[in-house]
């Protein structure tokens, strides 16, 4: 049998919204270092390949699709 316990406790509003946007920041913060790496690793993708401004073009392209596929998937 399990044994569970229901706590109340009360929470300052102020505090919780103060933790909710400090938490909302590092998120942003965290997406835009790995939006940037990203872009490092697919720049020296194209640079490696000496691929041409057509084919960087599609690469972006499919990079782009890609990510509004994942966003799309999260809504």
């Amino acid at each position: 049998m399990r044994n569970i316990q229901n706590r109340k406790f009360e929470a300052d509003a102020d505090a919780l919204n103060a933790m909710l946007s400090k938490a909302k920041k590092e998120q942003r913060s965290d997406d835009a270092l790995a939006v940037s790496i990203h872009i490092a690793a697919l720049a020296i993708h194209a640079r490696k390949r000496e691929m041409s401004a057509s084919e960087i073009i599609e690469l972006l392209d499919r990079e782009a699709e890609r990510y509004e596929n994942q966003a799309r998937e999260l809504h």
